[in-house]
This record gives structure tokens, C-alpha cells and sequence, in this order.
């Protein structure tokens, strides 16, 4: 009940947002930003329209503010409803009525919140918070008083609730970016660019695939530097055999330099310590970072996979690879390496893996570019086993800009259709957007004019 302000739990709703600030403040200190990012996502739950403004009678009652004492642990909690009813019996089909607040709960401006029974319906002479999940709703007095939803009842009380509990949390966010400075609080990841870490191979065949890397990582700090897209961090792991060090600075020069420094050297055709090497960055870096793995070679350490999965799904870091040598996707053996576990890694992640030739690189890396923005979301992502034909919906809304679409496999057949337009993968230049193949990748830029809509992509393999 107190995560959601239910049963009248006040004080309870209130201290977990009061401890929830404290711990984000002291999180923000410690640099520890994923940690706090949670935390505030927590206390904006407990907080939001779901919550207080919805669950309680705070507009009933004719306010149109926030209730600022929620989030101050110095003022009190005024004009509780303690040991009194608080609702009348609805007598409507349908379950719902207008306002079932007794009137002298109104008349003394006596707080109160739906009480919510998923496993009994027991309840004092109480308000239920209502629904088909709550049990006490069934109970004299019937009803509820939660404006989790609109319907028509509830019109005008669901649209106050809205509003207070959205300058609710703006009143929060303030509270957190007086507390902690304009760069902590963007730092805490309100707009702030994610890490950006490059996993490379440094054996003797990667010459050109570090010179490409070297340029991908020059293009970002001179396109980003200054702006809010520009990285808080930068991580680079270069892995041989032995592999690292990881080198970790937030200084551009120092990077471009440590970057300039890689040499190729040694090596063979042998499989590589491409796992080690990504251990590293995943256990290195923060949360939420975006690793990029540069490899002409199959895992030696591929009993590492498991433990990177791992690390993968607690830290919720992306990892792409590019893969710059030809080989067979056969594996050997169960227990040998093959491209197959790179693609395993990056789906996971939310990755990519890129199979290209060494030439193609640098029209593959175009990716990296797009993707190091602190704008960046993700509306679509499958996977799907080849020999047959699929088609995925999705919908694109005038809030999402910049829309590209990226398909890696091999011997595939697609069409891209909004709404009864359709584009082939064989027109490079169509109406509804510009295709780029480079080795296993399709990359599609849409036309700007023509995004909003409802979408599908058709695959055949």
C-alpha cells in the first residue's frame, strides 16, 4: 500500500519518497547515476497520477497544486482521515460514480486514499480504491475512488489528478537539481550522452581496422564536442593476447592519443581473446554504455559467452561488433566459436553484429555515428529464424524524428510499406527512404516527410 499511496497509507508513501530523495542526492554524489536514475524512477511512481493524485481525494477535495509536504519530511501530514468513514455506497451498474466522498469528508477537507484488496476483501467503513483486481470494491460501501483511468464519471477529477501530479514531479526535479547542480542532474542521465567504448583487436592482421576506429573516434569528439550528445566518457580496450589495459578518461585529447598509440602487432589467423577483452569494458564501464567490439577473428575464450550474457543483462549495456574477416558460421564442434556468438551477444544487448570486409568498414561504422546521440530510442527489435517469410508492424508518431532502420542477414529478401506504399530492398533511392548495403547490413534512412504512420517490413529468407 505504501508504494501507491493505497489504505490511507500516507506517512508510509511519504517516507519512502523522503528516503528515496536521500538516497538519490547520495547516489548523484558518488557518480553512482544508474543506481540513481532508478531510485527516482521509484519515488516518481510512488508520486505520479498512478499514485497519491490518483488513488487519493486531493482534487476531490478542490486542490489544484501539488502537495509539497510529500516530499519535505519537515512538515506534517495535515487532516489525516483517521478512524472515520469516508465514502458512500455506489449504487451504479457500472460500478463507478462521481464523487462517492461523504459529504463531511468534503466539508472538513479530510484526506483519505482508496483501500486496495487483491487477495481479500476485507476493508474498514472506507473508500476502495476500485476496479475488477480490487476485491473490496464489492464491499459496502461499493465503488472506488481511483482515477487510474479515464472514464465518464470521473472527467474532470482523472484531468486535475493529471495535472497535480505532473507539477508534482516537476516540484521533485527541481528539489534534486538544486540539491545537486545543473551538471550532476543532467549527468544523472535527464539528458546526457552515454559512455562510448571501443573493445579493438590489436593482432597484426588489424591495421585497417584500427585506423577506421581511430577515425570513427576522432569524427565524434569533433562533431559532439560542446554539445549534449557529447559523451560523458570514453573507455578503450584493445585486446591481444595478453589483452588490456582499459584506459578510462573524460578527456578528448587523452583519448584521441591513447587511440593514436594502437600498433598491430603479432598474432595469426588463430581465434582471439575477443571475450576477455569485453569482460573488461562491460565490468569497467557504467551501466547503460555503449560498447563497440573491432575483430577480423572468432572468440579463443568462448567459454566467457555465459558470464557476458550475464554482465550484459545486469549492466543493460549494448554491444556491437564489427567483424572484418570471412568465415564460415559452422561450427566446428559444440563447443567452438563461431560468428553465430557474436550475433547471440549483440542481440541481447541491443546490438548490432556487422559482418563487412575490410574495405566496406568504413561505411559500416556509419552506425556508431547515428547511434551516439542521448536522444536515441528503440521502437522495433526482432530476431527471426531464416526459411521464412515475416512481417512486423510498428508505428512511428510525429514525437520521433530521424527514423533509421537497420537489417543485417544474408540472402534476404524485404519490403518496407507506410501505409500502402511500398519499397523494395533493390531501390537504393525510393519513396519512402534511402537503402545502404554494406556486407551483411541494410541500412535505411526514411524520407523525412514520410515517417508518421503505421509500418510494416515483410522478410524473406
Amino acid at each position: 500500500a505504501s508504494h501507491h499511496f493505497n489504505s490511507e497509507a500516507f506517512l508510509e508513501g511519504r517516507s519512502l519518497i523522503t528516503q528515496g530523495m536521500v538516497a538519490i542526492k547520495a547516489n548523484v554524489h558518488n557518480e553512482n547515476f544508474q543506481a540513481a536514475r532508478t531510485t527516482l524512477g521509484r519515488a516518481l511512481h510512488t508520486l505520479q497520477s498512478q499514485d497519491f493524485y490518483s488513488h487519493s481525494n486531493w482534487v476531490e477535495l478542490g486542490n489544484t497544486k501539488p502537495y509539497s509536504n510529500l516530499i519535505n519530511p519537515g512538515l506534517p501530514l495535515d487532516n489525516l482521515a483517521v478512524n472515520t468513514p469516508t465514502c458512500s455506497d455506489c449504487k451504479s451498474a457500472s460500478g463507478t460514480c462521481p464523487n462517492q466522498l461523504l459529504p463531511n469528508i468534503l466539508k472538513d477537507k479530510k484526506l483519505t486514499s482508496g483501500y486496495m484488496g487483491v487477495f481479500s476483501p476485507a476493508k474498514p467503513t472506507k473508500c476502495s480504491h476500485g476496479g475488477a483486481a480490487d476485491l473490496t470494491s464489492k464491499i459496502n460501501p461499493k465503488g472506488g475512488i481511483s482515477k487510474d483511468e479515464r472514464h465518464q464519471d470521473n472527467l474532470a477529477f482523472h484531468d486535475a489528478a493529471v495535472q497535480a501530479a505532473t507539477d508534482a514531479s516537476l516540484e521533485l526535479l527541481q528539489d534534486l537539481r538544486l540539491a545537486v547542480g545543473d551538471d550532476d542532474f543532467l549527468m544523472m542521465g535527464i539528458a546526457r550522452s552515454s559512455v562510448l567504448c571501443f573493445v579493438i583487436d590489436t593482432t597484426g592482421s588489424m591495421s585497417d581496422d584500427i585506423e577506421e576506429a581511430r577515425s570513427v573516434v576522432h569524427q565524434i569528439i569533433d562533431t559532439y564536442k560542446g554539445t549534449q550528445d557529447e559523451p560523458s566518457e570514453y573507455i578503450l580496450v584493445p585486446f591481444n593476447d595478453p589483452f588490456g589495459p582499459m584506459i578510462r578518461t573524460t578527456d578528448v585529447d587523452k583519448m584521441k592519443e591513447e587511440i593514436s598509440n594502437l600498433r598491430a602487432s603479432g598474432g595469426g589467423d588463430e581465434p582471439e581473446m575477443c571475450l576477455s577483452g569485453l569482460q573488461l569494458a562491460l565490468t569497467g564501464a557504467p551501466s547503460s554504455s555503449d560498447i563497440y567490439v573491432f575483430t577480423d577473428a572468432l572468440a579463443k575464450d568462448i567459454e566467457l559467452k555465459d558470464t557476458i550474457e550475464a554482465l550484459i543483462s545486469s549492466s543493460k549495456s549494448k554491444v556491437s561488433f564489427f567483424i572484418t574477416k570471412p568465415f564460415s558460421r559452422r561450427r566446428r564442434s559444440l563447443t567452438a566459436a563461431s560468428f553465430d556468438d557474436y550475433k547471440d551477444i549483440a542481440l541481447l544487448s541491443g546490438g548490432q553484429a556487422i559482418h563487412v570486409s575490410k574495405k566496406q568498414l568504413s561505411q559500416a561504422t556509419d552506425i556508431i555515428l547515428d547511434t551516439s546521440t542521448s536522444a536515441l530510442v528503440t521502437v522495433l527489435q526482432r530476431a527471426r529464424n531464416p526459411g521464412t517469410q515475416e512481417t512486423f508492424p510498428f508505428t512511428l508518431d510525429e514525437s520521433l524524428k530521424n527514423i533509421t532502420i537497420y537489417i543485417t542477414g544474408r540472402s534476404i529478401t524485404f519490403t518496407l510499406t507506410n501505409p500502402d506504399v511500398t519499397q523494395s530492398q533493390s531501390e537504393a533511392s525510393g519513396k519512402l527512404g534511402t537503402i545502404q548495403t554494406v556486407g551483411n547490413l541494410y541500412r535505411i534512412r526514411l524520407n523525412s516527410e514520410k515517417q508518421k504512420g503505421n509500418w510494416k517490413i515483410n522478410i524473406n529468407s
